[in-house]
């Protein structure tokens, strides 16, 4: 059994699985108001099912951690648990029983277990709910083997030191592939305004970053979403190609390929209004949600854009690691001026917790690392 956080993770691993394995027969343990996806239909081996028993020929089922808690029957002698550090402790109490053993695959580095209420109740206790399936784990098992992956295989050699240096002070990584392994090249003209240079600079560097005049805006703030819109577009009516290990004669970048990555839900309706019947096939969607999944070209509208002040949801280290972290060729990050001086107006004053894990890296330090980054590759 696999258990992922999002229906998304879940139709990314099998498709992904069913090209590499076609000979694998694949179940995909789905609510009863389920729809395959594309990536799903596309695979003859894969049956969608909403009871285990219905997938018992699979020899792999795949679901989420909330449809797996209504699982009350059977068990699998091994379960690999993805994205592990987005899952709940609580999630993990209700399906450890149906599995002897299991793998868990995750990222410290990126968002924890997400709420909407107030989980202070809770905090410095062993059994917090709101902790990671993993954060829990080791702390009831501190014996258990951990075994790090100290290479990149999404990330392309432009990324991997920025990613590694902002998010990853003690547990650096590097790329799978070299700087001469990946390109982006762009096969139609462009007109040279704004835009164009932008995304002419991230193919070329990888990285960019379009600012926008310094000014306090409301959170969903209708220039920054055009924006966001337009380099997605331009990145199509360019002529994207990437070049990779995994396509060394180059395939188009296509709008499937290309994710639009926000903070808040109003702000990724925003920016998909904007995008219109062209950009249709574009992934627009919160870190939340993204977390876990792969493109080749992202667009990201930072977090702290126009703020008055960094609240920490807003200077949360894991939220701007998984925007910036989706891409196998090029991010490009979209941003009012002076989020710099915001970062400096306003320093870490929340009160420490006791018996409460200290996280690694401060965001308020992630954020200006990527911050001095970008500014280095624009300017």
């Amino acid at each position: 059994m696999i258990i992922a956080q999002t229906n998304e993770q879940v139709d990314d691993l099998i498709d992904r699985l069913a090209t590499r394995a076609p000979q694998v027969r694949i179940g995909r343990l789905s609510a009863g108001d389920y729809r395959a996806s594309p990536r799903v239909r596309a695979h003859p081996q894969v049956r969608v099912a909403t009871k285990a028993a219905d997938l018992a020929a699979s020899a792999v089922v795949i679901g989420t951690a909330a449809k797996w808690a209504t699982v009350t029957e059977g068990c699998w002698p091994w379960a690999i648990v993805d994205e592990a550090y987005q899952m709940r402790s609580d999630a993990l109490l209700r399906v450890a029983g149906r599995f002897e053993r299991a793998l868990f695959v995750g990222d410290p580095g990126q968002l924890d277990p997400f709420s909407t209420v107030d989980v202070g109740r809770w905090a410095g206790l062993t059994w917090d709910p709101m902790q990671s399936a993993v954060a829990v784990l080791l702390r009831h098992n501190p014996h258990l083997p951990v075994h790090r992956l100290p290479v990149s295989w999404r990330l392309p050699a432009s990324a991997a030191p920025v990613v590694s240096r902002a998010f990853y002070p003690f547990t650096g990584f590097r790329a799978g592939t070299g700087p001469d392994d990946r390109a982006l090249h762009l096969t139609e003209p462009g007109s040279g305004d704004a835009v164009d240079r932008a995304v002419e600079s991230a193919a070329a560097t990888g990285w960019a970053l379009y600012e926008l005049p310094a000014r306090h805006t409301l959170r969903t703030d209708g220039e920054a979403a055009a924006a966001c819109a337009a380099l997605a577009l331009r990145v199509l009516r360019r002529g994207a190609v990437a070049v990779s290990e995994q396509a060394p004669g180059g395939a188009p970048v296509t709008a499937d390929r290309i994710a639009v990555g926000a903070a808040h839900r109003d702000q990724v309706a925003a920016i998909r209004a904007r995008l219109g019947e062209a950009g249709a096939d574009v992934t627009v969607d919160t870190a939340n949600r993204l977390q876990g999944r792969e493109y080749d070209v992202t667009i990201v509208l930072h977090p702290l854009s126009g703020r008055r002040d960094a609240t920490a949801f807003h200077l949360e280290s894991g939220r701007l690691c998984v925007l910036t972290s989706r891409h196998r060729h090029a991010c490009l990050v979209v941003a009012r001026a002076g989020i710099g001086e915001l970062l400096d107006a306003h320093p870490s004053t929340e009160a420490p917790q006791l018996d409460v894990p200290v996280r690694f890296p401060d965001g308020w330090e992630a954020n200006q690392a990527v911050l001095t980054h970008l500014t280095t590759v624009t300017h």
